[in-house]
């Protein structure tokens, strides 16, 4: 049996800066997919890690000195793994002023999600879409019975798949195992509404990271996607009932912690 060296909080610092190397690397992302609390810690480290990346790369340096030599150190902070709490919260800050400016003044004012909207989903989230369609496809056949017995112990039993918590008020009105490159993945049909019909997907992906919301608009549908440790998820919706789906994924990414 392998003796792993115990993870310190050095560690993970080295990890958000892409600093290790890739047998320490998978040390610290097995201790992750332990430890959530400090799998979303990580994910914060590095959302505001890749905002002073964005604010600080190709061009965008244009801004005020201030807010350029408040960036540098913010980023040098983090990389020493100083102060972190304290230097987050004003990260944060900085970054906003700094994206906020480039994006007022090379994207025009309030266009800052066209940005997100640029860069490719990965390939859970095509799954995840098609995974929808088939259900649509299902619903129309008299034939194709809906499966309702849910039960999440039993789904991570057999899949290593972790669902996150849904509200009290949503029914789950459907439940498919569907194949994927990477191994089973896993569809739930609920209703939080009356009328309205939302698609959780749950995948593992082949790959460790922990990913924020992000939404993502294609053929009809919307997903608001994320990945916490080596699980993926998607909430998807048709684009017309699409309203809030970014805050519901949020609500149950929390979940996951």
């Amino acid at each position: 049996m392998k003796i792993v060296d115990p993870i310190l909080a050095g560690d993970l610092d080295a990890y958000v800066d892409d600093q290790l190397d890739v047998s320490r690397r998978i040390e610290v992302e097995a201790y992750l997919s332990e430890h959530p609390e400090s799998a979303a810690q990580v994910m914060a480290d590095l959302r505001i890690r890749g905002e002073l990346r964005l604010a600080l790369a190709n061009g965008a340096m244009a801004g005020r000195h201030e807010t350029r030599e408040a960036a540098r150190r913010l980023s040098q902070g983090l990389s020493a793994g100083r102060y972190v709490a304290a230097f987050q919260r004003v990260a944060a800050i900085a970054a906003l002023v700094t994206v906020g400016w480039f994006a007022n003044a090379y994207l025009g004012a309030f266009t800052a999600t066209e940005v997100i909207a640029s860069v490719p989903p990965p390939p859970f989230v095509e799954e995840a879409l098609r995974a929808h369609s088939t259900t649509l496809l299902r619903e129309s056949m008299p034939s194709q019975h809906e499966v309702v017995n849910y039960d999440p112990a039993d789904i991570r039993s057999a899949t290593a798949i972790v669902l996150p918590d849904l509200p009290e008020s949503w029914k789950v009105v459907d439940v498919q195992v569907f194949p994927s490159a990477f191994g089973p993945s896993v569809e739930l049909v609920v209703t939080p509404d009356k009328g309205e019909r939302l698609s959780l997907f749950a995948v593992r992906p082949g790959s460790f990271n922990v990913q924020h919301v992000l939404k993502a608009e294609t053929q009809g549908l919307s997903a608001a996607y994320w990945q916490i440790g080596d699980v993926a998820y998607a909430l998807v919706s048709e684009k017309q009932a699409a309203k809030d789906l970014t805050e519901t994924a949020r609500r149950l990414s929390r979940t996951l912690y």
